[in-house]
């Protein structure tokens, strides 16, 4: 009876509990709100997480091209700027293995990618999706900038993207 109840107490943490992490400094993230063009040559990333409720005590890692952008919860964002003009890859923590996504950049453009939660056998998973500008640019007004470089994994291995 009582692994009834511990089971029923983890489930509904499962879907009530909130992660969170650390948040980027206000003024940068007033910055970065303002959606600016990127840098001569470069292309815009954001990368969000919705505020859905499902997984939402689940926090998940998310690389640019292998190297660590963060740790996301929801209602989270990253933004990066990189070389325009060429392919990127994209890439979050899932159940059993990472998900990738291939984003091929324009110099001077903005992308915006949705990282959401997806139900497991175990735990949930993430995928990554790229939204319109117009979905994009709503979410990252309303989200917080996520202060970046803190994965619970040390690096992403790229193999077979």
């Amino acid at each position: 009876m009582k692994s009834i109840q511990y089971t029923t107490l983890f489930v509904s943490l499962f879907f009530v509990g909130c992660a969170s992490v650390p948040q980027a400094d206000s003024t940068l993230s007033q910055k970065v709100k303002e959606l600016k063009a990127p840098s001569e040559g470069q292309a815009a990333v954001y990368v969000y997480r919705s505020k859905s409720v499902v997984g939402a005590a689940l926090k998940k890692d998310v690389w640019l091209d292998g190297a660590c952008l963060g740790e996301t919860a929801r209602g989270t964002f990253f933004y990066k700027e990189v070389m325009g003009d060429q392919e990127h890859v994209i890439s979050t923590e899932s159940e059993f293995s990472p998900n990738h996504l291939k984003l091929k950049t324009d110099a001077g453009k903005s992308y915006f990618i949705q990282q959401y939660i997806k139900p497991g056998a175990f735990v949930g998973g993430a995928n990554l999706k790229q939204v319109s500008d117009e979905e994009g640019r709503k979410a990252v007004n309303e989200y917080s900038l996520a202060k970046g470089g803190d994965c619970s994994k040390p690096s992403i291995i790229l193999e077979n993207k």
